[in-house]
This record gives C-alpha cells, sequence and structure tokens, in this order.
C-alpha cells in the first residue's frame, strides 16, 4: 500500500479503479485538491505513481494532494467502510444530477479504456450514475467525469 500522509480531512473520496493514463490520474488529483477529496487508485495502475507524467498533469499540487494507492476493491472497501459508494457507469440510468451526495461520500470511476467492470456495478445496482452526453460522444475525458461530479457535489452543500 502506497500512502500519502492526510493533509486534510477528505469532503468526498476519488476513486480511479485500474487508471491508465497518468495525464488524467495527475489532472484528476489536481481537482482532488482543489475540492478537498482524497484521490483513491486500485491496482493494477497503467502507470508507476512516480511517473514522471503523472506528477507533471498534476502540476505542483501533488505535494498538496491527500491519496493512496489500494491493492484491490476490498482493501479499498475495508479502508472506507461504511461510506455511500457512487459508481459512474455511461451504462447507469439515473443522472449524477438526481444523487443526493453527502460529505465522505465515494465516487468510483473506472479505466479509461474498460470502464467498470462488471462484477462490481452488479453488486452496486441503486448507487450507479452516469453523466449524460450527447449519442455523438461515448463518454468523457475521465478528468472531466472527475471534476462535473466533484463540482455537483460541493454545489449540493453550498
Amino acid at each position: 500500500m502506497t500512502d500519502q500522509t492526510v493533509l486534510y480531512t477528505p469532503l468526498l473520496h476519488i476513486v480511479l479503479h485500474q487508471p491508465e493514463i497518468p495525464y488524467n490520474t495527475g489532472s484528476v488529483g489536481r481537482t482532488c485538491v482543489a475540492v478537498g477529496a482524497k484521490l483513491w487508485l486500485v491496482r493494477p495502475l497503467g502507470f508507476r505513481v512516480d511517473d514522471y507524467y503523472l506528477r507533471r498533469a498534476g502540476l505542483d499540487y501533488w505535494e498538496h494532494l491527500a491519496w493512496q494507492v489500494v491493492d484491490d476493491w476490498e482493501e479499498l472497501r475495508a479502508s472506507l467502510p461504511d461510506r455511500c459508494y457512487w459508481l459512474f457507469t455511461k451504462k447507469a440510468e439515473r443522472s449524477y444530477l438526481d444523487a443526493s451526495y453527502r460529505r465522505g461520500d465515494v465516487l468510483v470511476f473506472g479505466s479509461e479504456s474498460a470502464g467498470l467492470p462488471e462484477a462490481l456495478l452488479a453488486d452496486h445496482t441503486d448507487t450507479q450514475l452516469r453523466i449524460p452526453t450527447r449519442p455523438d460522444v461515448r463518454s468523457l475525458n475521465l478528468s472531466n467525469a472527475v471534476a462535473v461530479a466533484s463540482y455537483e457535489a460541493l454545489r449540493q452543500w453550498e
């Protein structure tokens, strides 16, 4: 397990399940600092956590980020028990705007090429959310999707 000392009490937990692209993860890290979220990365990762591109995309914000790497979904669940897990998938019927987010919730996003595994989605049928897009677009970029969802949670709290 890799763990960065918690620098703030997280308002949200952002999970990237098996992310592949370091630039996206770096950008998500920057968003996490901006909104006060902790970033969780579930292995396997498509890059090393000391990757130049990861840190480059996160710019100088990475040192302010609370983050942790876990080996699998079970370790994540053990680290964040008794939380509401919102799984973002293009397969969901429910819009992310129809969810009521609470402080401490967990927003889960899948890999750039495959999304979230079917078995994981099957275990969370009531908390799947989608960010609507026009039919011409398969999905939003991972870092954009995290930003959209995170700021909706903050909007609801303010």
